[in-house]
């Protein structure tokens, strides 16, 4: 026997009358059927569909059970199965929004979309929740002009220009009422998203102040907020845009703006995850009790359990520093239930140890170089300010495991370039040699970690350069796309200056054994549109927190000079 079609529909929500009746019902003595009449209730359906022949079995079930409240206190049950459409059903399936987003009291709000937002985000239309949008002529038009070429704001525009493409085609018929009353912004597979797109389909004539022009595109878009807001009086019309300029102007005229927050990954970039936690200092107390510690290869392990298991996330490092004891310094390994175990950690502190030549100077240097020599992570993020060897470390670690240990073929070298001042123009040769003045950070590493051998002679160390050049490959963002790194050691430097989307597109090009390592300056974004909370790298390090297979330190000390120790701090 064949088994029935899956339903195609979505179930919808019960009414809070349906409950009240149904416990009323079941309250009064005279709802319960008799079991004759119950007996009745299950032959009707057999007697009703014997001479119809119905399809299938799974709408004569599934009509039973939407009819079952209604059957209970009724006396003669085998009607309400005759009839051949009940009202109620379909009614219900019709509206199943209405009963599942009841999350505003008032009408949902218009947000009217800056050009900006589109450009730098194309899914923002979906990303409202239940509130609607509205989009002027005059943005449908500074979209148009900004679709040719390969840059990613042309990309974005060109998704945001299908997007809409498809929201309209969703139409049974295009015509001039039916656009007025909306798109569902849900009809392309983006059910988070329960408002309406309207267009403007009408000249809106609004005079603006004597002083703005008339013919800017931002004062035709103040204008349409300004005549949305006496259309729609009891209606909260928010402009969103990513342009500051933008937004005072609203305030002066006394319109509502806001900045786009969706794609911020934190609000304040103090929350951001550093990596490390201090342990209190009862902490022998409260959990040496239950505390359990084995030796292996060396290396001390502890698995303990109590309150502090919570708050721990698995490659975090912590510290106990008292006086007068000896210090420990580990980092968690595994968390199962209300037990986490705990490693104590390799000291790169000490000569013997040394990475390339390199040292830690203090406790997170020595806890992020225990991150890039291990194996088994393969995502790493480095954040701090300058000068506190970022770039110096991870070059050494990655010669270290390219050269010596030959974990990976070669490190491959990435950055975004964005100039700090005005840019100087274009630059000659191929790839690499075009990438050679935004890597000057790379040279001066190299002439460091070069500088520590003085044994091999000036012959020795120009072989060393050498070989040590022909294992690092400079590469650019440009080329990234369709990419896979097989076998590599992938450091992206000034990774601030990413957008999540590009961000996501360099981590995904990793392949079997590869390890990438991400370093940036959160203080030091250059990209326009960007901020602390919206970088890439903020994005990457909220997103990866926690992962067995990635690792992450907030570098807190400046090691370069007391001159740039000093200045990063007073200016």
């Amino acid at each position: 026997m064949p088994l029935p079609k899956p339903p195609t529909k979505r179930a919808s929500l019960l009414e809070p009358s349906a409950f009240a009746s149904t416990l009323a019902v079941s309250k009064t003595p005279q709802a319960i059927p008799s079991r004759a009449a119950a007996i009745e209730t299950m032959a009707a359906p057999s007697v009703v569909a014997s001479p119809t022949k119905a399809p299938s079995r799974a709408p004569t079930r599934s009509a039973a059970r939407k009819q079952a409240p209604a059957v209970a206190p009724s006396p003669q049950p085998s009607l309400a199965l005759v009839t051949p459409s009940p009202a109620p059903a379909p009614q219900k399936a019709a509206k199943p929004k209405a009963a599942a987003k009841p999350r505003i009291a008032g009408p949902a709000k218009l947000f009217v979309l800056d050009t900006n937002v589109l450009m730098h985000d194309p899914m923002c239309l979906f990303r409202f929740e239940e509130h609607d949008i509205y989009l002027p002529m005059i943005t449908l038009e500074e979209l148009d002009g900004h679709k040719k070429g390969m840059t990613e704001v042309a990309r974005n525009v060109r998704q945001v220009s299908r997007d809409l493409d498809a929201l309209a085609a969703s139409l049974q018929s295009s015509t001039l009422e039916e656009m007025a009353q909306g798109l569902p912004l849900d009809h392309t597979g983006h059910r988070e998203a329960g408002g309406k797109l309207f267009f403007q389909t009408g000249l809106i004539d609004t005079p603006l102040p004597q002083g703005l022009p008339q013919g800017k595109a931002d004062n035709q878009i103040l204008g349409v907020v300004q005549a949305l807001q006496r259309q729609q009086p009891g209606r909260e019309v928010v402009l969103v845009s990513k342009d500051i300029n933008m937004r005072i102007k609203a305030r002066a005229l006394g319109l509502p703006a806001e900045d786009y927050r969706n794609d911020k990954t934190l609000e304040d970039s103090d929350l951001l995850y550093t990596g490390v936690q201090a342990l209190p200092a009862d902490f022998w107390d409260r959990h040496g009790k239950t505390m359990e510690s084995w030796q292996q290869g060396g290396i001390t392990y502890y698995r303990i359990s109590g309150p502090l298991v919570p708050s721990l996330l698995i490659n975090e490092f912590i510290y106990l520093e008292a006086p007068g004891a000896a210090p420990l310094y580990a980092k968690v390994t595994e968390i199962t239930g209300k037990s986490a175990v705990l490693r104590t950690l390799k000291d790169y502190g000490h000569q013997k140890n040394s990475v390339w030549g390199v040292t830690a100077r203090n406790r997170e240097q020595n806890f992020a170089l225990n991150l890039l020599m291990d194996p088994d992570c393969d995502f790493i993020t480095l954040t701090g300010t300058a000068g506190t060897g970022k770039t110096l470390m991870t070059l050494a670690a990655g010669l270290q495991q390219v050269l010596d240990e030959r974990r990976y073929s070669e490190i491959i070298v990435t950055r975004v370039t964005v100039p700090v001042g005005e840019d100087i123009g274009f630059l000659p040769g191929n790839e690499e040699e075009k990438m050679g003045p935004w890597m000057g950070a790379l040279d001066d590493n190299l002439e460091v970690l070069a500088r520590g051998d003085s044994s091999s002679g000036e012959w020795g160390r120009a072989a060393t350069n050498d070989l040590v050049r022909s294992k690092i490959k400079i590469k650019s963002l440009n080329f990234m796309r369709g990419r896979t790194f097989l076998n590599k050691f992938v450091i992206i430097d000034e990774a601030q200056n990413l957008t999540p989307k590009q961000m996501k597109t360099l981590i995904t090009r990793a392949g079997p054994g590869t390890k990438i390592v991400c370093l940036g300056n959160l203080a030091q974004i250059d990209t326009p549109y960007l901020t602390e909370g919206s970088s890439g790298l903020t994005f990457a390090v909220d997103r990866f927190k926690g992962w067995g297979h990635s690792g992450h330190i907030t570098l807190a000390r400046g090691e370069r000079s007391r001159l740039a120790d000093f200045a990063s701090e007073v200016l």
